[in-house]
């Protein structure tokens, strides 16, 4: 395993690395000749950020004179810990990802707290801290320039850290519940992987309502895909396809399930800004279980299927689900209408682990940082 961390001027992604070494049997991995960007254009300014850039308390024993001699030997040597700091272009970064047991870490922090520790560690070093206003035009260029701005990296990361712990102490609880050695944290588990595609197939929704996908699955493989839109042949929802239904289809077994009551608002409901379950009679729109549950066809669902959906089943697509033969239904995300579906007919799992949504931690006291 290879711990990459980039960050900020100051944001702790050293004192994160010194924790992995000494907690966790890691070993450092450095580049012998760091090549920083320019910031400033003051020889003594530039000696108060390098000094940023330094680890406290050692140097590695494992020096490389190349990204590439040092991928490689972390290649070989991937079954073991290894956690590097030099990640400071989108050159190097393109080359870690693209191997399995790389794990990229962004570190941030409030920047009067990052300016407070740059300002620590240059009276360490017998330096003449900066004015705040100087460190932010600093960290400015640092994480935003054109030329060698290194917010990317952060984008890029698969684990975003918030570290706003005043003491090492504090860092050190945090970074014990956090775990960042889990190893499961490389390769989505199959609940992850599969709520996943389900999130990609929500991309594809045209319904103004909500975007929801589904995926069905058997024996851990896709049967069929889903997302909530108008059926085909009409307009989709979002050019306006659930204002009113097209005169060239014949629609009447629609119309004929309207009551008196609800005939008259047979108009645009998705895009009329109805609230949760209302009006649903009168929506064309076919959900994303639905859609995944026609795809498949019944032949193809057998004992065992489990659907994935990124939204919890309304009680309509739940009974549904129940006649086909499913019998587990994963969803990352309930809504108001989720009670009723949640008390029977089918078994719910709401696993808070399963998120689309890059995960961005607080190491903060006090915080959940599992």
């Amino acid at each position: 395993m290879l711990i990459g961390l980039c960050g900020g001027i100051c944001s702790g992604k050293h004192a994160i690395a010194d924790y992995l070494i000494e907690h966790q049997e890691f070993k450092l991995l450095e580049l012998n000749n760091k090549h920083y960007p320019r910031i400033t254009d003051d020889p003594e300014d530039d000696l108060r950020l390098q000094a940023s850039e330094l680890s406290n308390k050692r140097n590695s024993e494992f020096t490389f004179d190349s990204v590439e001699s040092l991928l490689d030997f972390a290649t070989k040597r991937w079954k073991e810990r290894w956690v590097t700091t030099d990640i400071l272009d989108t050159a190097t970064i393109e080359r870690f990802l693209q191997r399995p047991f790389f794990l990229l870490v962004s570190v941030d922090a409030p920047v009067s707290l990052r300016w407070k520790r740059f300002t620590d560690r240059c009276r360490r070093r017998q330096l003449d801290p900066p004015p705040l206003e100087r460190f932010v035009i600093w960290n400015d260029r640092h994480l935003y320039d054109k030329d060698i701005g290194r917010a990317y990296l952060t984008d890029r990361a698969q684990v975003r850290l918030f570290n706003s712990c005043s003491s090492l102490e504090e860092l050190h609880v945090a970074l014990e519940a956090l775990n960042l050695a889990d190893e499961r944290r490389l390769r989505p588990n199959w609940d992850l992987y599969f709520m996943q595609l389900a999130s990609l197939a929500a991309q594809r929704s045209n319904c103004m309502k909500r975007r929801v996908g589904c995926v069905l699955v058997r024996e851990r493989r896709v049967i069929s895909t889903g997302y909530n839109g108008t059926p085909r042949h009409l307009t989709n929802c979002n050019e306006g396809g659930c204002m009113k239904p097209p005169e060239s289809l014949q629609l009447s077994l629609i119309l004929s399930c309207c009551s008196k009551r609800d005939s008259h608002r047979l108009g645009p409901r998705c895009n009329r800004g109805e609230g949760g379950g209302v009006g649903l009679s009168t929506c064309l729109c076919l959900h994303a279980e639905e859609n995944a549950l026609l795809e498949a066809g019944r032949e193809r669902i057998r004992e065992g299927s489990i659907l994935y959906c990124d939204t919890c089943p309304c009680l309509t697509c739940t009974v549904k689900i129940a006649q086909v033969g499913i019998s587990e239904v994963v969803y990352s995300q309930g809504y108001n209408m989720d009670q009723e579906p949640r008390n029977g007919l089918i078994y719910l799992q709401n696993s808070q682990t399963i998120s689309s949504d890059l995960p961005l931690i607080s190491l903060s006291g006090g915080n959940d940082v599992s």
